[in-house]
């Protein structure tokens, strides 16, 4: 696997589990993970820096489309 596939991987999860704990009792939690989510999407969209890229790529290869 490579770093978007797995960013992408681990924001799905992430919206996964506030969707199950928003439907649980841990309303309170699921919105102050939601807000984290909204929180990091903003800083990509605006300086085109995701932390959670940065960091997998110390980890994983990037991605090869071409192949």
């Amino acid at each position: 696997m490579c770093v978007s596939r797995i960013q992408r991987l681990m924001m799905a999860i992430v919206l996964g589990l506030v969707l199950f704990l928003g439907l649980t009792s841990n309303v309170n939690f699921a919105i102050g993970l939601q807000i984290f989510v909204i929180i990091m999407l903003s800083i990509w969209a605006i300086t085109n820096f995701c932390p959670s890229i940065w960091v997998l790529k110390k980890i994983l290869p990037p991605c090869e489309w071409e192949k």
